[in-house]
């Protein structure tokens, strides 16, 4: 089950190829949710794998609509059980600029409740969801969409961000 609005987010600590921050000797960052308890809110984007058409047109969207999320404060970041490397690729390669996390072990999906059983039989992935998590750490916005093919009401996650 997806946590829902009020609650405790749960924390993580996700490698990041284009993320911003120190690298380590594989040229990866680590992101950690809880870094910006108390300083900014926080979007998180569940995706299900990069180099698919509708993720691509996801992250894609978003990047160019970055300013918006900025301006209101947000850090967001876009997560996936892909390997940090392929993100890294995917980003260079669409020029996707948000931060994107990877959820190798699958852990912060099922944190979350967005972990699917199987995807057209490819195993285990996210869910598309959005969720913001505010200044206090508490969920203020959560949604699941109802196929992998939709993408999430951006306008209800920047209204949520307003008092995040």
């Amino acid at each position: 089950m997806a946590i829902k609005v009020g609650d405790k987010a749960p924390d993580f600590a996700l490698k990041s190829k284009n993320a911003p921050g120190e690298k380590d000797g594989l040229g990866l960052s680590t992101v950690k949710l809880s870094d910006n308890a108390g300083k900014k809110p926080s979007v998180l984007l569940f995706f299900p794998l990069a180099f698919t058409g509708v993720c691509t047109k996801e992250m894609c969207e978003v990047t160019s609509g970055l300013k918006a999320y900025e301006e209101l404060g947000a850090a967001v970041y876009g997560i996936s059980v892909d390997s940090p490397f392929a993100q890294g690729e995917w980003a260079q390669k669409e020029k996707i600029s948000l931060s994107l996390l990877s959820d190798l072990n699958k852990e912060a999906a099922k944190a979350y409740g967005t972990l699917l059983p199987d995807l057209a039989g490819l195993g285990s992935v996210s869910a598309r969801a959005a969720f913001v998590v505010g200044r206090d750490g508490r969920i203020k916005y959560a949604e699941v969409t109802a196929t992998v093919k939709e993408l999430p009401n951006f306008e209800k996650v920047k209204a949520a961000l307003q008092s995040a």
